[in-house]
């Protein structure tokens, strides 16, 4: 069977992060298929709760990270497997399922490479990598290398990602009657409006800074002086000092007549340039070896596991699995003669690191 009959088993065993039985199952297809390539046999293990892949070094120097949840609810995405010409759609095969399949295949011939690489696939990354963020930094922090397997940028390389930071923001007010007495209540739309203008006014685009309010629910009853209201706060940056900055100025929001209460954090620091260039750079060196074209590299705003691999000291390199489009979108696909390429680059690329 070649990597796209894996890619396909893959994808069609859907996988959305919520629905934890789907995680097991697709954690349990992918040691089977794992299996029948490689050796010594692949395993999953459970890692507060939630299943992981593992293949290789218990103590590796280098890892090969990915993840196996998607963003789909299961039956949303149809058909699950439909080519079309040189592109094959589906959900998660772009974000980041053939990442997986191209990693297991570029292991294939190394020798040895069970002592020193670890293939590792979480199923919690969508939301937020919560239960396998410990995992990551364990493995990260003694490794000479953590090449991160999501999705390519037209075949580029991710040297930089912005960090992320996600919040609640609660205001509670006092309810009233909005017709015959509101002014004996605090409505907390109105209060949260006037937060609202705060957040947005945060960003700084010099830094690539976005403080985006996102969802926001108020009030009970078309009558009512609204009593509570919430809103979400979706927070990016290219740097940890920006980051920090609006930290600091959502925790210190405040109304003059209401509640504030603000939850949630920094969720992932920055992926920074001073973690991926060496291997960027050895990574090109590797391809014209091989008579390739230059494969190049970008930054994106998107977050990743490589994100938290960079911050627990590790050098990182993103970006290295499929090559197409629309990860989270009903177009996703990728681009299937892609796929060989990048495993023959990625296999003599951790040659070049093994030696």
């Amino acid at each position: 069977m070649s990597a796209l009959a894996d890619i396909q088993r893959l994808v069609e065993c859907e996988s959305p992060t919520e629905d934890l039985d789907a995680c097991n199952q697709v954690i349990d297809l992918a040691v089977e298929i794992s299996n029948t390539r490689l050796k010594p046999i692949a395993q999953k293990v459970i890692e507060n709760g939630r299943p992981v892949f593992w293949w290789g070094a218990k103590n590796p120097k280098i890892v090969l990270l990915c993840h196996l949840d998607t963003v789909w609810p299961i039956g949303s995405f149809l058909p699950t497997w439909k080519v079309n010409g040189d592109q094959v759609s589906g959900p998660g095969i772009f974000d980041m399922k053939t990442g997986f399949i191209q990693a297991m295949h570029a292991l294939i011939g190394i020798e040895g490479a069970e002592s020193k690489v670890a293939l590792v696939a979480t199923t919690d990354e969508e939301t937020g990598s919560a239960t396998s963020k410990e995992l990551i930094n364990r493995l990260s922090k003694d490794a000479d290398a953590v090449l991160v397997f999501e999705a390519s940028l037209d075949g580029k390389v991710k040297t930089g990602r912005k960090g992320t930071a996600m919040y609640q923001v609660k205001v509670t007010g006092l309810a009233s009657h909005a017709g015959l007495d509101p002014e004996k209540g605090i409505n907390a739309t109105t209060e949260m409006a006037k937060l609202v203008l705060q957040i947005a006014s945060l960003e700084n685009p010099t830094f690539g800074t976005t403080a985006v309010p996102t969802v926001m629910k108020s009030g009970t009853t078309t009558n009512t002086v609204p009593a509570l209201a919430s809103l979400d706060i979706d927070v990016r940056s290219f740097t940890n000092a920006e980051l920090e900055r609006i930290d600091k100025s959502i925790r210190n929001l405040k109304s003059d007549i209401a509640k504030v209460e603000v939850t949630g954090g920094i969720n992932r620091p920055p992926l920074e340039e001073v973690s991926t260039m060496a291997l960027y750079e050895k990574l090109e060196t590797v391809a014209a070896s091989l008579d390739l074209p230059k494969i190049g590299n970008a930054s994106v705003g998107g977050a990743s596991d490589g994100n938290i691999a960079a911050a627990a000291g590790a050098k990182v390199l993103d970006g290295l699995g499929a090559e197409g489009l629309g990860a989270h979108a009903p177009s996703e696909f990728i681009k299937i003669s892609t796929v060989e390429p990048r495993i023959k680059l990625i296999n003599a690329f951790i040659n070049e690191l093994l030696k």
